[in-house]
């Protein structure tokens, strides 16, 4: 029986190629047209996707708005936030 070893720089590797997700919750703060402004603007999301987003975030809680690597999230999870709108990033 052969054994796989995974050096930690290589595990490090396949954690940041990983798919991860950036989502947006909802908030009692921020406007539903607010929302649906950032998704446009930032994102460059179409006014039906935006609204559908955003529609999304205010009737589940939640919307997942990005998908990418590690960094990438981390770059929009930053940039919502600093629309003031509450977000966190997962693995997907």
């Amino acid at each position: 029986m052969t054994e796989t070893v995974i050096r930690p720089e290589e595990a490090l590797d396949q954690t940041m190629q990983r798919q991860w997700v950036t989502i947006v919750w909802d908030d009692p703060v921020n406007l539903m047209s607010y929302v649906a402004h950032v998704f446009q603007e930032y994102f460059g999301y179409s006014a039906d996707e935006a609204e559908r987003l955003m529609l999304r975030v205010h009737n589940e809680g939640r919307a997942v708005v990005s998908t990418g690597n590690r960094e990438e999230m981390e770059r929009d999870v930053m940039a919502m936030q600093g629309y003031s709108l509450w977000a966190t990033m997962e693995l997907a």
